[in-house]
C-alpha cells in the first residue's frame, strides 16, 4: 500500500485530533481539587514529640482524652482520581473544650486536656490511605470575627504538591455561621467529611478525601 504526503498528512492530523479528543475528555472527568483554608495562629509550635495516628491517648498515661472518639480515614488523590503513595498527611485541632495546646491560645478559659495529643502525622501507602483516631473537636470564637464551628486543620504535601485546609463535620448546626465557611461559598462543601457510621469499636466514623493538584 502507498501512502502519499497528502495522506500521511491526513493521519497525523487524525491522531492528533484524538489525541486532543482524549485530552478534552481526561480533563472533563478530572476531579475538582480539595479548597484550600486558612492554617491558622495555632499549628504546633513543636512537633518532636509523639505523633503517632492515635490522639486520644498518650504514651505513659492512662487516662484518654476527654470528649467523643473519633475515627476520621480518607485518600490523598491526584485530580484523575489515582491514589498518592507516599504523601505525608498532618493533622492538628482543638480539644473537645475547643482550645488548642499552644501559646497563642492561651486567653482561652477553656480547659487543656492533659491526656491529648493534639496532632499527628501519618504517610500514605500505595492505597493513598490515611486514618486517625482523635476527639470531635469542641468549637470557640474568635475575638471580632465570629464563631467557629468544629473543625479538623491538615497538611498535605506530596512532591512538589502542598496543601494547607480544613475540614468540617457534616450536619453540625455551628457551620452555618462560622466566618470561615460563610466566606468560601459552596466551594466549601467539599470540606464536608462524610457521615460513614461507627467504627469497630463503636465511634462515630467520617470519610474525607483529599484531591491534589499533583
Amino acid at each position: 500500500m502507498i501512502i502519499t504526503r497528502r495522506r500521511s498528512m491526513a493521519l497525523l492530523s487524525a491522531s492528533a485530533l484524538a489525541a486532543c479528543a482524549s485530552d478534552i475528555d481526561r480533563d472533563a472527568a478530572a476531579l475538582a481539587l480539595t479548597p484550600r483554608e486558612t492554617e491558622g495562629p495555632f499549628f504546633p509550635e513543636d512537633v518532636s514529640g509523639e505523633s503517632d495516628v492515635d490522639l486520644t491517648r498518650l504514651a505513659g498515661r492512662s487516662a484518654r482524652a476527654t470528649g467523643q472518639v473519633i475515627t476520621v480515614r480518607g485518600r490523598v488523590l491526584d485530580r484523575f482520581g489515582a491514589p498518592i503513595t507516599g504523601a505525608r498527611v498532618e493533622l492538628w485541632q482543638a480539644n473537645a473544650a475547643g482550645r488548642y495546646a499552644h501559646s497563642a491560645d492561651a486567653g482561652n478559659p477553656a480547659p487543656l486536656d492533659p491526656d491529648f495529643q493534639g496532632y499527628g502525622a501519618i504517610t500514605t501507602g500505595a492505597d493513598g490511605a490515611f486514618r486517625f483516631t482523635t476527639i470531635r473537636p469542641g468549637g470557640y470564637l474568635v475575638a471580632r470575627q465570629g464563631p467557629r464551628t468544629p473543625h479538623l486543620h491538615w497538611k498535605i504535601a506530596a512532591g512538589a504538591a502542598a496543601l494547607t485546609t480544613q475540614s468540617y463535620f457534616p450536619g453540625d448546626s455551628a457551620n452555618e455561621a462560622d466566618f470561615l465557611i460563610r466566606a468560601m461559598g459552596a466551594p466549601a462543601q467539599r470540606l464536608m467529611a462524610r457521615d460513614a457510621g461507627v467504627d469497630e469499636a463503636g465511634a462515630p466514623r467520617f470519610d474525607w478525601d483529599v484531591v491534589l493538584a499533583a
